[in-house]
């Protein structure tokens, strides 16, 4: 998404409506928040007016001390600018001047229970999650051993079967067809289902299968990060496949690179325990061991002496 209705930020994150944008609702297009100390002090140079407003205890103790004649002049010109919404945090009583000002400029005016600090975490995670590039491709994406695994391939090469396969071995189903890839950060991929067929996988032959019905809850989860690819072909007898593991290969998704292995695929070979190793393998690596170049070292030494 590029931007978020306030209408869906009140909604996912249980937000009392004090006052409701009715006629002139603005959009939510950055994951950035702004604390308006400043400006209910009167400095508006580099007013970030575009990001969603918090008001937390201290903040409000600030307005509540104005002076009568100042308080209604104050919120008068920071409602006056295009802002998506205000949020007062802590479940603090709100001035009937800060009511009266939305109201006049149509802006959203929200409340929650929440502490300001753990509130404004929640909400840029919400933000950046929703806000985040985004793109969908074909594949499955399954968890296993805690590495996010997204297996590509042609039509028909056995990308669900090995899942389903994966899944009966004790692993989790995140994706299975299509998979929404989000750029939550510059260097993490994270992948989920689209909603309408979420835990659902397709079999040739059976059909669609309910897995979260099947193998219960704790074989899905919604979202992973995405750690290793896996391409499956169709095994070609002239081309050169890296048996020793010491070229590293990536593919890239939204700019982000990601660690890729390509596996042939042919009668009698058990890509589930496959990919299992894989996984192993990966998460090894990332603990600073590299089997491939540990004998490699080993051979080298054999050869000098």
């Amino acid at each position: 998404m590029d931007k978020i209705p306030v209408e869906a930020l009140i909604r996912d994150l249980n937000l009392e409506v004090v006052v409701e944008a009715k006629n002139n609702k603005i959009d939510i297009t950055t994951s950035d928040v702004n604390r308006p100390g400043l400006q209910f002090s009167g400095f508006y140079e580099h007013f970030a007016y575009e990001r969603v407003q918090i008001v937390g205890k201290v903040e409000m103790t600030f307005i509540e001390q104005l002076p009568e004649n100042v308080l209604p002049e104050r919120a008068d010109k920071f409602f006056a600018y295009p802002i998506p919404c205000l949020i007062v945090t802590r479940d603090l009583n709100i001035p009937q001047e800060l009511i009266d000002a939305a109201q006049k400029y149509d802006r959203y005016l929200l409340r929650t229970k929440e502490p300001s600090t753990k509130f404004i975490n929640r909400l840029i995670n919400y933000l950046d999650e929703k806000l985040a590039p985004q793109i969908t491709i074909h594949g499955d994406l399954v968890d296993v051993y805690g590495i996010g695994v997204l297996l590509l391939g042609e039509s028909g090469i056995g990308k669900s079967e090995t899942a389903l396969e994966l899944i009966k071995r004790g692993h989790r189903l995140v994706a299975d067809d299509a998979v929404e890839i989000s750029k939550i950060s510059e260097d993490k991929l994270q992948g989920r289902s689209p909603e309408v067929i979420r835990h659902f996988i397709e079999i040739r032959g059976i059909g669609i299968l309910d897995i979260k019905t099947l193998y219960g809850v704790g074989s899905v989860r919604n979202t992973m990060n995405i750690d290793l690819v896996i391409q499956l072909e169709e095994w070609d007898e002239d081309k050169y496949y890296d048996r020793l593991g010491l070229e590293d290969e990536y593919i890239k998704f939204l700019d982000v690179k990601v660690p890729k292995l390509t596996i042939p695929v042919r009668p009698g070979r058990n890509l589930a325990i496959i990919v299992e190793v894989a996984a192993m393998n990966h998460r090894q690596k990332q603990m600073g061991y590299n089997a491939a170049h540990e004998l490699n070292k080993k051979l080298l030494k054999q050869i000098g002496n």
